[in-house]
């Protein structure tokens, strides 16, 4: 696979504060990737790099072989940008935006004929073009934002929360679309939906204080960014019932485990618990069960979603020494939802 875009040690500084402080990445040619990040991680002002709008103060990037700040105009002929607000004209009709779009980036007519024909049906809409925007759903907003971005036929494709505000049904056609259009081109998908990222896309990035934390696909980087195996339990009581207490304290003191989170348990009478550890425990917590008179209702191995992993890697310091503290035979930990 060939690298369409490199990024080495990017930094970007306002004032003494520093949005980005020497983040690498490449990406390849064919690639969905979910650009994820908390608020003020560097996202934006990477995609703005990227796109042209900003200039870095350290390090540099090429897109598609054109270096972002010296060749500026070659790079933004490659890429088609969509950012969280569609740059749309509810006034114009769905054919006549595009058609100014395509005025915009010096395409003839006969050019921008095929290209509305192509990209209306690529994106869905051709049923739309003599409609107003202001009179569409907001999920057909998007896809006219979506074909404005294909107009030129770019190799790569920006998108910034390209979901943000639709229903449950509009949110499925527009991932359906993305990962269609992702077949034929390369994509950066930046998002706070995480199980967006889980259904769309091939690998993640994300990125925290202005530092990459975490770069893999995206099966990968929930097992092995995950910090080890993780296990569900629910106990009964047998010959004898301990206090959830003591038992998660127990829990808690089998070899290889990191953390401990009371769960909810189907029956008044059974104790759940997720287990964090650095291996699979399950032999371990059925030895316990058996050595403690309990009984197992459930003993199975779970997949980290991608949603804890981000929470993990992007935790601020107070919330990581909470759960520390939380881990090592604090009160009954209930973990937080982001």
């Amino acid at each position: 696979m060939s690298a369409m875009i490199e990024v080495r040690d990017l930094a970007r500084t306002y004032g003494s504060f520093h949005a980005l402080a020497g983040v690498s990445f490449t990406i390849n040619s064919g690639e969905i990737v979910g650009f994820l990040g908390p608020n003020g991680a560097g996202k934006t002002t990477t995609m703005k790099i990227l796109t042209g709008f900003l200039s870095p103060t350290g390090g540099g990037a090429k897109v598609a072989g054109f270096d972002v700040v010296s060749q500026s105009l070659e790079v933004r002929r490659r890429i088609g940008y969509l950012p969280e607000s569609a740059p749309i004209y509810a006034e114009m009709r769905v054919m006549d935006y595009l058609d100014f779009i395509g005025r915009v980036r010096g395409m003839a007519q006969a050019e921008r004929v095929t290209a509305i024909e192509r990209t209306a049906a690529e994106c869905d809409i051709t049923d739309r073009l003599h409609q107003p925007v202001g009179t569409l759903s907001k999920g057909y907003r998007q896809r006219v934002g979506l074909a404005q971005a294909l107009l030129h036929q770019p190799p790569i494709l920006i998108l910034d929360e390209p979901t943000s505000g639709l229903d449950p049904n509009q949110i499925l056609a527009i991932r359906n679309l993305i990962r269609r259009i992702g077949r034929s081109r390369t994509v950066i998908l930046s998002t706070h939906i995480l199980q967006e990222v889980q259904a769309t896309c091939d690998r993640v990035l994300i990125l925290n204080r202005g530092q990459i934390v975490a770069d893999a696909p995206t099966e990968q980087i929930q097992s092995a960014q995950a910090g080890g195996a993780l296990v569900k339990v629910v106990f009964g009581a047998g010959t004898v019932r301990l206090g959830t207490p003591a038992l998660r304290a127990l829990v808690a003191a089998v070899p290889g485990v990191t953390r401990v989170t009371e769960q909810t348990a189907e029956e008044a009478d059974q104790q759940a618990f997720e287990v964090l550890a650095a291996h699979d425990v399950r032999k371990e917590l059925f030895d316990l069960a058996v050595t403690q008179g309990l009984r197992v209702w459930e003993l199975t191995k779970e997949r980290s979603t991608l949603e804890e992993v981000f929470r993990r890697l992007t935790g601020s310091a107070e919330e990581k020494a909470e759960a520390d503290q939380g881990d090592h035979g604090g009160a009954d930990q209930v973990e937080p939802r982001s």
